[in-house]
C-alpha cells in the first residue's frame, strides 16, 4: 500500500511546509514589509486584507485542479513558481525601494500560488491515504506546517531584524531574507522531484474552463443558502471571528509602532522572538489540543477564549511590558487562546460545508472563513488610527460578549441543529 511506504511521514512533513513558508510570508509577514516600507498601518493592513483575496476565491480554482489530475507534477511545477516569485521579490525590494505597488504585486502572487499549492496539496494527500491514515498523519503534519511558520515569522523576522543591524539598509536586508527563503523551499521542491509518487490522472468528466468553474461554485453556493438557517451560521462565525479579525494585523501594529504612536516600539529580533516565535508555538499547542476534545460537546470551551486574547494586549495598553520575558509570556497566553479557540470554527464549516475541508491545516486558509475575517482585517488599521490602541483594544474586547451572547440566543438553531 502506498500509505506504508517508508517515506511518507517525511513527504508530508515537506510538503506541508514548503506550503507554509511562503503562505506565512504573505499572511504574518507582510504586515513588517509594509510597515518598513513607510506604509501607513491604514495603508497595510488594506494591503494584508486583500492578500487573503486567493483564499476567499480559491475554491473557484478547484474543478481545474482536480480536472488537470496529476496533483504530484502540478505541486513540483508551483513550488518552483513560489521559488522564482520570492526571488522575483527579493529583486523587487532592491530595486523598487520605496514603490509599495510592486511589493503588494509580489505578495499577491506568491498568495495566489500558496493557495493553489494548498489544494493541490490537499488532493494529492487524500489520494495517497486512506481516511483512517490521514487521522494518522493529521498531527505531524500540523507540527510540520506550524514549525514552518515559526522558521518564517519567528527565524526569518529576527535575520532580517540583524541584517537591518548590519546592513542599516532595510531594502538589502529583506532581500536576503527572501533569497533564504526561496533557497530553503528549492530544497524542498528537490526533495519532492524525487519523493513524491504518481497519482491519478486528469479527470475528463471535469474539463472545462472559467465558466464551469464559476457554475459549479455557485452551484455549491446555491446548496448552501438551502441549508436551514444559513445565514444565522454565517453571521454566527462573523461574531466569533470577530476579535481575533480585529487583533490578526493591530498586534504586530502595537509592537512595531514606536512609543510616540501608542506601540510598544519592539524590535525586529522581539517582534520575531515574542510574536513569531514563542506566539506560534502557544498558537500550535492551543490547536493541537483543541483538536483532541469532542468539538461539539465542548463548543463554549472554544467559544469563550476565542474572545479572550484582545484582553492582554488591552493590559498591556495600560502596562507596557518591561522586559521581553514579560512580553513572551503575554503572547504566550493572547495566541494560546487564539489556537484553542480556533477549533470552534469547524463547528460552523462542517455544517455549512460539510466534510469538503477536512484536512485542511489551518482553519484561516477556508474560503468561508477568510470571507468573514477579510473586512474586519483590512479596516483595523484605519480603527487603530482612528481610535488609537488603548481605546481599540477596549472596543475589540467588547465585540466577545456580542458573539457569545447571540449564540446564546440563537442556541436552539445553531448549537442544536
Amino acid at each position: 500500500m502506498r500509505e506504508g511506504q517508508k517515506n511518507t511521514r517525511l513527504w508530508i512533513g515537506t510538503l506541508f511546509a514548503a506550503e507554509e513558508i511562503p503562505a506565512s510570508i504573505v499572511t504574518y509577514v507582510a504586515v513588517l514589509m509594509f510597515l518598513q516600507y513607510d506604509t501607513s498601518p491604514t495603508m497595510a493592513t488594506c494591503y494584508c486584507g486583500l492578500l487573503f483575496l486567493p483564499w476567499v476565491l480559491k475554491s473557484f480554482l478547484r474543478r481545474q485542479v482536480r480536472s488537470f489530475g496529476r496533483f504530484r507534477r502540478q505541486l513540483q511545477w508551483i513550488e518552483l513558481a513560489i521559488v522564482a516569485a520570492m526571488m522575483a521579490m527579493a529583486f523587487a525590494f532592491l530595486r523598487y525601494t520605496r514603490q509599495h505597488f510592486w511589493i503588494f504585486m509580489g505578495l499577491f502572487v506568491l498568495s495566489m500560488l500558496s493557495a493553489w499549492h494548498e489544494l493541490a496539496a490537499r488532493m494529492y494527500y487524500e489520494r495517497m491515504l486512506r481516511p483512517h491514515w490521514q487521522q494518522v498523519y493529521n498531527t505531524p503534519k500540523i507540527i510540520a506546517s506550524q514549525s514552518a511558520v515559526v522558521l518564517t515569522y519567528g527565524a526569518l523576522i529576527m535575520f532580517v531584524g540583524a541584517l537591518q543591524v548590519i546592513y542599516r539598509r532595510i531594502p538589502r536586508s529583506w532581500n536576503e531574507g527572501c533569497y533564504l527563503m526561496a533557497g530553503v523551499v528549492l530544497v524542498f521542491a528537490l526533495y519532492h522531484l524525487f519523493a513524491l509518487r504518481r497519482t491519478n490522472v486528469a479527470d475528463p468528466r471535469l474539463r472545462g474552463g472559467a465558466i464551469e468553474a464559476v457554475k459549479d461554485e455557485m452551484q455549491v453556493i446555491e446548496r448552501i443558502r438551502q441549508k436551514e438557517h444559513w445565514l444565522r451560521y454565517v453571521l454566527g462565525l462573523t461574531l466569533l471571528l470577530l476579535p481575533q479579525s480585529l487583533m490578526f494585523y493591530s498586534r504586530v501594529l502595537f509592537l512595531y509602532l514606536p512609543k510616540a504612536e501608542g506601540g510598544l516600539g519592539c524590535t525586529m529580533q522581539e517582534i520575531g522572538f515574542a510574536q513569531g516565535t514563542v506566539g506560534v508555538i502557544a498558537f500550535s499547542i492551543g490547536l493541537l489540543l483543541g483538536k483532541r476534545l469532542p468539538w461539539k460537546q465542548t463548543f463554549w470551551w472554544f467559544a469563550v477564549p476565542l474572545g479572550l486574547s484582545p484582553i492582554v494586549y488591552l493590559v498591556m495598553s495600560f502596562e507596557p511590558p518591561t522586559s521581553l520575558m514579560i512580553l513572551s509570556i503575554a503572547t504566550f497566553q493572547a495566541q494560546f487562546f487564539f489556537g484553542f479557540g480556533l477549533n470552534a470554527v469547524k463547528y460552523f464549516v462542517r455544517y455549512i460545508s460539510g466534510e469538503r475541508y477536512r484536512n485542511t491545516i489551518n482553519f484561516l486558509y477556508i474560503p468561508l472563513v477568510a470571507t468573514v475575517m477579510l473586512p474586519a482585517l483590512a479596516l483595523s488599521g484605519w480603527m487603530v488610527t482612528l481610535l488609537g490602541f488603548r481605546l481599540f483594544f477596549l472596543v475589540d474586547v467588547l465585540t466577545a460578549p456580542i458573539a457569545w451572547l447571540y449564540l446564546y440566543l440563537n442556541k436552539k438553531t445553531i448549537l442544536n441543529p
